[in-house]
């Protein structure tokens, strides 16, 4: 089979790059869902910006096509051209068996109009609570939620992350979901010394509420806090501030936005994983995390997994987590214990091979003669 991820902020994760400036989540789940496609046997191409690599080009068996640069063109005229033209241009140049899109954009219609003038199969990926909630998305103009909408009812298969979002998926818009876990890369090589205390990582947005590691910092002296990530497109400002703010913190590190080639050894080195969002989809940190056997202490719990499981500590407010903190730091036996069982239940569900495969026996469900035709009803 054919099958193409619309990514556009792919590339850098594709191809390692290490001056990436942003690495997004649903840029690893991408990467990670086209190797494992590639494994198993798939014609896979991706849709990505330029970064002067040229329109195409060829990354360990995936296709990478560039119709465009992130900023290329004219504003408010670039919405046509280079970006719509651009895009069905390579969507036809592709011409995939199914295409996999996530998150919500413009890029949701776009993709959806394509697969329904060309007979192509579309699975959209839901990769947060936002998305499922009408005019909360994280999409600045009325007109591309309008299309983000669009494209949310005409996909073939819509896979959420969680039963949350399933539940607002049909309350909001009557569409009808599949929930399905997330990729996750498994470790490999010794495991470095634990010298992170407490590590939180993500790009550095208002959403994402880094303001509160600061504040655990200053209320917990003798906790070692690392606080790792760049800044989003368009949010200098508000990445330059957080910094300076934790530049007047000794137990705080902000090493800044690190590759993903890295950030595992990080993720190994510490002792626990804090995310401080309130509203998510499922992070790919929480696996990240997870899957070296380190707890997750947050306040965002998909489908009341961390507290059912008893994989870390769902918190209720500030002066909770803290104590979560202090008392999982001072307690080596309960925190393996959770270390442990996090593991094992990272390694038993979350492998990319079998969360790539599920994709493709979930869309074939829906319609079965079409993936039959395709060979890979299973």
């Amino acid at each position: 089979m054919k099958i193409c991820i619309v990514g556009l902020d792919d590339y850098p994760q594709l191809a390692k790059l290490k001056n990436a400036k942003y690495v997004g989540g649903e840029s690893v789940q991408h990467v990670l869902l086209a190797r494992a496609w590639r494994e198993l046997g798939h014609d896979v191409s991706m849709i990505v910006h330029d970064h002067g690599q040229g329109r195409v080009t060829e990354v360990d068996g995936i296709r990478a096509v560039a119709p465009y640069a992130r900023d290329e063109g004219i504003p408010v005229l670039r919405f046509v051209h280079p970006r719509l033209t651009g895009m069905l241009s390579a969507m036809r140049e592709i011409d995939a068996d199914v295409y996999y899109q996530s998150p919500a954009g413009v890029a949701t219609g776009i993709t959806a109009w394509f697969c329904r003038r060309h007979g192509k199969r579309f699975i959209l990926r839901i990769a947060s609570d936002l998305a499922c909630i009408p005019g909360k998305q994280l999409i600045r103009f009325w007109r591309d939620r309008k299309i983000y909408e669009y494209g949310l009812r005409r996909a073939d298969l819509v896979v959420a992350q969680s039963e949350q979002q399933r539940t607002l998926l049909e309350q909001n818009y009557g569409v009808k979901s599949e929930v399905l876990d997330m990729a996750v890369e498994m470790p490999s090589g010794p495991q470095p010394d634990k010298d992170i205390d407490v590590l939180w990582v993500s790009n550095l947005r208002p959403v994402k509420r880094p303001e509160i590691v600061l504040e655990l910092a200053r209320r917990l002296p003798k906790v070692r806090f690392t606080l790792a990530g760049g800044a989003l497109p368009g949010a200098d400002d508000y990445y330059r501030t957080v910094l300076e703010a934790a530049s007047s913190l000794p137990n705080l590190s902000c090493p800044g936005a690190v590759p993903y080639t890295e950030v595992g050894a990080m993720f190994s080195r510490a002792r626990l994983f804090l995310n401080t969002s309130q509203i998510e989809g499922f992070p790919n940190t929480f696996l990240q995390a997870w899957v070296r056997g380190v707890p997750v202490v947050a306040f965002f719990d998909p489908d009341s997994l961390i507290k059912q499981r008893q994989l870390g500590h769902t918190a209720t407010d500030l002066e909770d987590m803290a104590s979560a903190i202090v008392r999982l730091l001072g307690d080596d036996v309960e925190r393996q214990r959770i270390g442990e069982r996090a593991r094992a239940y990272a390694i038993a569900q979350f492998g990319a091979t079998h969360i790539a495969s599920r994709n493709l026996e979930m869309l074939a469900a829906r319609d079965t003669p079409q993936v039959l035709r395709y060979g890979t009803s299973g």
